[in-house]
């Protein structure tokens, strides 16, 4: 009995404990950091205006899309400058359906994306993972 077990039942387990080690590093892809998200009157007024359009930097850090919540003005053009500073984190892409934005984030690498908010309300994008790590924009 003792060889199957050394053999068998202790390269198990020592797989069983890695990966449930694995899934708790994996926190910053949870629904738990989705929810964390916030909206409406909370939402911040970032950014600058050049030319007419206006200049958004967002980061993508170990908490998520920052800021998390942005204002923006419906038909006036966006330009989002996103800088992906971590490793730690499901969102190496910004996912945005309503505009077919769908943008790689290379790490510490400033992406642009352009748009023009067509219509007010709460616009949420994310990560391509279900935009499990999100962000919001109130387009008013």
């Amino acid at each position: 009995m003792r060889p199957f077990f050394s053999r068998i039942i202790k390269p198990w387990l020592a797989l069983t404990v890695a990966a449930i080690l694995a899934g708790a590093s994996q926190q910053a892809c949870s629904k738990d950091a989705a929810a964390k998200v916030p909206e409406g009157p909370e939402a911040v007024e970032a950014g600058r205006r050049e030319k007419g359009v206006h200049v958004v930097d967002l980061a993508v850090t170990e908490k998520g899309f920052e800021p998390g919540a942005v204002k923006l003005k419906k038909g006036e053009p966006v330009k989002l400058v996103v800088t992906r500073k971590t490793d730690v984190t499901c969102a190496t892409e910004l996912v945005m359906d309503e505009y077919k934005i769908d943008a790689k984030l290379p790490l510490n690498t400033p992406v642009e994306i352009a748009f023009t908010p067509s219509q007010g309300g709460t616009l949420r994008y994310g990560c391509a993972m279900g935009k499990m790590i999100a962000g919001t924009f109130v387009v008013e």
